[in-house]
């Protein structure tokens, strides 16, 4: 057990300290040399549990889009209204972008980057299936604009990254009047008139 232990250790030291080095350096400058010397392991332990980098990389990026999606569906359930469950949704990314913000960062720098390789980009939107599927219904029921799903997320969670960016430089605080406000605004943004 303590053998299993050490590993899982070892391996998360290894994501932590791509994650850190990636947010504050960028990929291309977070050689594997530095990865090993923060995560306090040789540079050969890597290849024990990774394949080399872009295996690195694509795996925190699965992990910390797993953890992601976990938090976004926290408390939310099918039977809810459209509005609802979105509403729902939207807090919860919210509250995870403001309150986690290196794992924030990084999917951002993978989303707006060729970092991360396409099938695992793929892979990685399954885990926001649900809200695929209730945008899906929202269009089936004429409650959410027939937008493009691409459409739907930048006027929905993009804006969420800008508004976190803008709080982390001190020019804008998101309180919680002002996540009230913003989730008005999105949803103004993508409902149908009725």
């Amino acid at each position: 057990m303590e053998k299993k232990e050490k590993i899982t250790n070892k391996r998360s030291a290894l994501l932590n300290a791509t994650l850190t080095l990636v947010n504050n350096h960028g990929f291309h400058n977070a050689p594997m040399s530095k990865i090993a010397n923060l995560a306090g392991v040789a540079p050969a332990t890597i290849y024990l549990y990774f394949e080399n980098k872009q295996d690195l990389v694509n795996k925190l990026y699965l992990e910390v889009k797993e953890d992601f999606s976990t938090a976004a569906f926290e408390g939310y359930s099918e039977n809810l209204s459209v509005k609802d469950g979105f509403e729902i949704i939207w807090f919860n990314i919210a509250n995870y972008k403001l309150n986690q913000i290196k794992e924030s960062n990084f999917l951002a720098q993978c989303d707006n980057s060729p970092m991360i390789e396409e099938a695992i980009r793929i892979e990685g939107l399954k885990h926001l299936q649900p809200l695929l599927d209730l945008w899906s219904r929202g269009k089936k029921e004429g409650v959410i604009k027939p937008l493009s799903d691409y459409v739907l997320y930048a006027f929905t969670v993009y804006p969420l990254s800008f508004l976190q960016g803008m709080q982390e430089r001190g020019i804008y605080t998101l309180d919680e009047a002002g996540k009230v406000e913003s989730f008005t605004a999105t949803w103004n943004a993508i409902k149908t008139e009725k």
